[in-house]
């Protein structure tokens, strides 16, 4: 059965930090192209940052590059999502998705907030 459980969120000032863990069971994270979205409250959700199969080659959203950091373990079958110098546009909840054949999946959430 696959499952998605995202933590990490939480509250943090304006310029600080934050790691986001996507722990996946049920597949094999180093075998399948992998993402992170938010949704921030009245707005649909948006993609942030994504990761390709081989681990090779890595996007981000534009606001977010340069700050945003995706990256896996294939030890710990975990993606992660470091984030710098978060700002109040960054608030939101937090997703990892994976699409398995025809399906995509979807975790939790996890939310971050960015206030002072």
């Amino acid at each position: 059965q696959v499952q998605l459980v995202e933590s990490g969120g939480g509250l943090v000032q304006p310029g600080g930090s934050l790691r986001l863990s996507c722990a996946a069971s049920g597949f094999t994270v180093s075998n399948y192209a992998m993402s992170w979205h938010r949704q921030a409250p009245g707005k649909e959700r948006e993609w942030v940052a994504g990761i390709t199969r081989d681990g090779g080659s890595v996007n981000y959203l534009g606001s977010v590059k340069d700050r945003f950091t995706i990256s896996r373990d294939n030890a710990k079958n975990t993606l992660y999502l470091q984030m710098n110098n978060l700002n109040a546009e960054d608030m939101g909840v937090y997703y990892c998705t994976v699409q398995l054949r025809l399906r995509r999946y979807w975790g939790q959430g996890t939310q971050v907030t960015v206030s002072s």
